[in-house]
């Protein structure tokens, strides 16, 4: 044997020696590896961490005491038109005929697009705003409101409306024929409504008063199809 041989012999006997006094020997007795699949071996325990909250463990249940019936709400199936018509009502029965063409469809979701568009058209009513009537409107409906409009422009007069408020808005009857849908709702506001004259005077309404108005709208679409805009096809005042 040369030199280098002896050399590289005893190098490697060297490291041997390092890295089993790093790395250690087995004994038998080592800790299996852990196994995250196995429902009998036990994750490891986690290092501790300042952002985690432990949830508080559940109580244990005494087997031989009797324990109270749930009461939790979530297990009792609430009625699905519950706020908006009474339960074995004609108008729950249409809204269940609603939603089993469109089962998407929110009552509550309805009235409250209903209240934009009862401001929105009289709004538009009062300015005058055929283009924004036109979109909301049936035919029918369109064409008595614009030739309103035209009568009062004819006289030179001009309508201030302004909402104070929207106090309720309710469902009051609901009728489906077919894959037409017709939902009725009364609607009581409060509202600032003034017509004046072509010389700045007061025709009808005023300015400075607040009333109560009482409308019964019905707004109409064709269910389960691709416009989901309902228009209104019918008003009435009502006391």
């Amino acid at each position: 044997m040369d030199l280098y041989t002896i050399i590289f012999l005893a190098l490697a006997v060297f490291i041997f020696v390092r890295l089993r006094s790093v790395l250690g020997q087995r004994t038998g007795r080592e800790r299996p590896p852990y196994d995250p699949y196995s429902r009998d071996t036990a994750r490891p325990p986690q290092p501790p961490t300042d952002n985690v909250v432990p949830l508080p463990e559940r109580s244990t249940v005494n087997p031989g005491v009797p324990q109270p019936a749930s009461t939790d709400e979530d297990e009792v199936p609430a009625f699905r038109w519950e706020g908006v018509a009474p339960e074995g009502s004609a108008v729950a029965a249409a809204l269940d005929e609603v939603a089993r063409l469109e089962p998407d469809f929110d009552a509550k979701h309805f009235l409250s697009g209903a209240k934009a568009a009862y401001e929105m058209i009289v709004t538009a009513f009062a300015n005058g705003d055929r283009r924004t009537l036109k979109d909301l409107l049936s035919k029918e409906v369109y064409d008595s409101f614009a030739a309103s409009i035209t009568e009062r422009e004819s006289r030179g007069e001009t309508m201030e409306s302004r909402f104070v408020a929207i106090s309720r808005a309710d469902l009051e009857q609901a009728v489906v024929q077919g894959a037409n849908a017709q939902l009725t709702v009364r609607f009581v506001s409060q509202l600032i409504s003034v017509t004046r004259g072509r010389d700045g005077s007061v025709v009808d309404g005023s300015p400075d008063t607040v009333a109560d108005v009482t409308d019964v709208w019905t707004f109409a679409r064709a269910l389960a199809t691709r416009d989901p805009n309902w228009k209104l096809v019918a008003t009435e005042a009502a006391q």
